[in-house]
């Protein structure tokens, strides 16, 4: 058991050493600020620890009555406001180049997620909660950004003071000094002992409220559902367990963090009643006087202020350092394999496709298509059938190359899609979702996201098209109505007739309509279908669909169960089988 702890102790440690590593990184861009900052943190230091040597001296002058030097007391006055005024000035300006540095490498690194996020396989998304990215890229970002600025306000200026201040104190009498000295290690200690506890309590806490943040997306995102099926005290309950868990993580890692500054506060008692008594004696047989005493007292109060400030700062670095390795996790995932130099740009595009033993699974120990084999020749349409989870929506995903195949291959126009640019062969495709997707923006913004310059007359005309003009004309601004993320007050059948119309637009060479019309009426349907007729007249389509009444004039219908293919032909040819086809038709037009 020692040795599984060691070994986790170990592994955590590397982690963190890791982590520092990649931030320094980040850091490493803007290394002239960083000596800017250093330099201007050297100065204030300096000029922080002068200023107590001219309050000794000025204490030394104080001789008696009648015995003052006013006219030499006033110059080292007027020092000490100059040294404060450009103290005050040289922290100002490291404070800028400070939070300069902090806000350009948070913007980096979430640059550079989400462009990570983009490079990124579905699967990776499939397999993750939203809402705990989010929470990556937002909540851990903005708490590391507070440890970076702190670190950076604190630290230098702390280390500095620590040892300048040191050396100040040895040149001026070496016995006190070493008193302070003696004292010192229990402050590293304390700031050790504090700071080896507190990380895996701010990761646990980091990773807990991610999980929070995911339950609050995906609830909000599903309300319907939930007060349709009287799921709010069910959802309440998860959250407070979740809640609970944050508290109590969030409590353990805040009360270790609290207890550093009483507990270093009483160090630097220890350290200021040690210079007091030690340094009375001193003075009392004339070792120093009584203004290099009082320098001396400033310096002590000095020299141990910093390891409060340190020691909050590491404690406050163990949180954004477990916030960063949360963030480095989701950067340094695998990226999908990128297109290689010599892959084919789709140009002219004929829409022959073929699958040649295809085996997929998203979990390998789940098989799902299981040597999938189909020619689809230029032109044709081919609907895709059978019960849900039979395999019809991957197979969209093997055609788009949203997944690659394990095995196998998937040929357009002869070519192998793995060697064809992910962005040419998804833009020959004109996809419609049965899961709608509207940004936030205007209507006719929306429709031609797949053709930024097309002309407004274009537009209307793929509006028209999709039987979607007569509603977008009743809206407040026609075309130009702002709509909110994902459509706001649209119906899902309005949602979808956009979606309908943005691929109109287009007119690509191939389609591929998932359920196109689920949400649509029957009235309105029928002049949809008869659009996507016009439309799919010399091009390639594949057209996956429950309503059996909707693929009727499908050249090629194949019928999926369990990945594999077991019917294939026409309308009236599989009916005259009688199979398994023939079931799903009269199971849907009984009586």
């Amino acid at each position: 058991m020692a040795e599984d702890n060691k070994n986790v102790e170990e592994k955590k440690s590397k982690k963190r050493m890791t982590t520092l590593h990649k931030v320094l990184v980040y850091i490493r861009k803007y290394w002239l600020l960083v000596g800017i900052s250093l330099l201007l943190a050297a100065v204030t230091v300096f000029l922080t620890l002068y200023v107590p040597i001219l309050t000794g001296d000025a204490v030394d002058l104080l001789l008696g009555k009648g015995q003052v030097d006013f006219g030499a007391v006033f110059y080292i006055l007027r020092k000490i406001v100059i040294a404060v005024l450009a103290t005050a000035a040289a922290q100002w300006v490291m404070n800028v180049c400070n939070n300069h540095i902090t806000y350009h490498v948070v913007r980096d690194i979430r640059e550079d997620a989400f462009h990570r996020l983009q490079e990124l396989p579905l699967k990776y998304l499939d397999a993750h909660a939203y809402g705990d990215i989010v929470s990556r890229v937002i909540a851990d970002v903005d708490t590391f950004a507070d440890g970076l600025l702190m670190g950076f306000t604190q630290l230098f200026t702390g280390v500095l003071t620590i040892g300048g201040t040191l050396v100040f104190m040895l040149v001026t009498n070496v016995p006190i000094a070493l008193v302070v000295v003696c004292i010192t290690p229990v402050s590293f200690l304390v700031a050790k002992f504090i700071a080896g506890r507190t990380y895996s309590m701010f990761k646990l806490q980091s990773e807990t409220r991610g999980e929070q943040t995911s339950l609050i997306d995906e609830m909000i995102g599903n309300q319907k559902i939930v007060k349709a099926f009287s799921q709010e005290e069910a959802v309440r309950s998860r959250f407070e367990e979740i809640n609970k868990r944050l508290e109590n993580c969030s409590l353990k890692a805040i009360f270790f963090s609290s207890i550093t500054n009483p507990s270093t506060r009483f160090v630097n008692s220890l350290v200021y009643a040690g210079v007091g008594v030690f340094g009375a004696f001193v003075a009392i047989r004339g070792g120093i006087s009584v203004g290099r005493l009082s320098c001396f007292l400033s310096y002590a109060n000095q020299y141990t202020k910093p390891f409060n400030e340190i020691s909050g700062v590491v404690t406050e670095l163990q949180n954004a350092l477990a916030c960063a390795a949360r963030i480095f996790d989701l950067i340094d995932e695998t990226p999908q394999v990128p297109d290689s130099d010599d892959a084919k740009v789709l140009r002219e595009v004929s829409g022959s496709v073929s699958l040649e033993h295809v085996f997929f699974s998203y979990v390998p120990e789940k098989k799902l298509i299981q040597d999938f084999n189909l020619e689809v020749r230029p032109g044709q349409r081919v609907a895709i059938v059978g019960p849900t989870g039979c395999g019809k929506t991957t197979v969209i995903n093997l055609l788009m190359r949203f997944y690659d195949a394990d095995s196998g291959q998937i040929r357009v126009d002869g070519t192998n899609i793995r060697q064809i640019t992910r962005g040419s062969l998804r833009t020959s495709y004109g996809m419609v979702l049965q899961e709608t997707w509207l940004r936030t923006g205007t209507i006719r913004d929306n429709i031609r996201m797949g053709k930024p310059d097309a002309t407004p007359e274009e537009v209307e005309q793929a509006a028209r098209a999709a039987h979607a003009h007569s509603f977008i004309r009743r809206l407040p601004q026609g075309y130009d109505t702002v709509i909110a993320e994902d459509g706001g007050g649209l119906s899902q059948g309005q949602k979808q007739l956009l979606c309908i119309a943005r691929v109109m637009l287009c007119l690509p060479p191939m389609l591929i309509l998932d359920e196109a019309t689920s949400s649509i009426d029957t009235r309105t349907e029928l002049k949809i279908q008869n659009a996507f007729a016009k439309m799919m007249e010399g091009r390639t389509s594949f057209i996956v669909a429950h309503r059996l009444s909707t693929i009727r004039e499908a050249d090629t219908i194949l019928v999926m169960r369990d990945g594999n293919i077991i019917e294939q032909g026409d309308h009236e040819t599989l009916l005259s089988q009688g199979g398994f086809y023939a079931e799903l038709y009269n199971s849907q037009f009984a009586g």
